[in-house]
């Protein structure tokens, strides 16, 4: 038998029903995409100049951009309507930071998720046996946890600005032709930005997923058992005591109340003294 199928038919697969390993998983599928609707994006739009003088018109003004979105860098030409003269022009803006940061904490998260997974699957003993797989396994639930908020807040705000950079009434105000007067500029169409929309809100589902698995990871740990026994020592402590108590207390009130019984009324010593009295008064007399 090859190893693969040694290990397929080692690995315990009910591990994904488990809240644990099936959140694992999620997050493995949710990073893919990610950094796929993020880092494989390229759009573009489309302006026209109608120059007075036809022939110096420029109908399609066609600008790319892609990730990771350094905007200053994308270049196009548009007409002057002043000659045959050409206007080099730059979009504005630099969206890289974010974009990079975004996509590299997606890839990360995607290697670990599946290494996590692969280990929860096939090693789910190896890593139980001692204490150093669940805290390492939540330390890094932790980091990611925080990263994801960071990576997916700064890239909505980088995608904030990479839409108002590449909106094409903006970009028309870039133009000299398009602040006279007789000149006509126009959007041929603009870019569409819904896989951009579509990996922020899925960097704050990874958030999510990775802040809520934070709980299930925290319950593999020593520290998860540890304070359960903190917890349940003094219930126990709290729970004998008081059974003895009540015991020597119901003890107690059975004593008294049998002392009071015995006490009520004179006794027998004291009533054959009243006897022999009232007996010696009857004689003298």
């Amino acid at each position: 038998m090859d190893p693969v199928s040694q290990l397929a038919s080692a690995g315990t697969f009910r591990a994904l029903k488990e809240p644990l390993a099936f959140l694992r998983a999620l997050e493995l599928l949710f990073a893919i995409f990610a950094f796929a609707t993020c880092g494989g994006y390229s759009g573009g739009l489309r302006l026209s100049v109608d120059c007075v003088n036809k022939t110096e018109s420029n109908l399609s003004i066609d600008i790319a951009f892609a990730y990771p979105f350094r905007l200053h860098q994308v270049t196009f030409e548009a007409p002057t309507c002043e000659g045959k003269g050409r206007q080099k022009l730059a979009l504005t803006g630099d969206s890289s930071s974010s974009a990079e940061f975004f996509v590299t904490v997606a890839v990360f998260a995607f290697l670990y998720s599946l290494a996590a997974t692969v280990v929860y699957i096939f090693f789910q003993n190896k890593y139980r046996e001692n204490n150093r797989g669940p805290l390492i396994d939540f330390i890094v639930t932790v980091v990611f946890s925080f990263l994801w908020l960071v990576g997916s807040s700064a890239w909505a705000k980088g995608l904030s600005d990479v839409k108002v950079a590449t909106d094409p009434q903006e970009v028309l105000l870039l133009m000299s032709a398009c602040k006279q007067p007789p000149n006509k500029c126009a959007a041929v169409h603009s870019p569409v930005m819904s896989s951009l929309n579509t990996s922020v809100v899925f960097g704050f589902l990874n958030f999510i997923l990775w802040a809520g698995n934070i709980w299930f990871v925290f319950k593999e740990t020593g520290w998860h058992s540890s304070g359960q026994r903190y917890l349940s020592d003094p219930m126990e402590k709290h729970a004998s005591s008081y059974s003895q108590g009540g015991y020597t207390q119901d003890s107690y009130g059975s004593g008294s109340g049998y002392s009071q019984q015995a006490s009520v009324g004179p006794s027998s010593e004291e009533f054959g003294q009243q006897s022999s009295g009232h007996t010696s008064f009857t004689n003298q007399i």
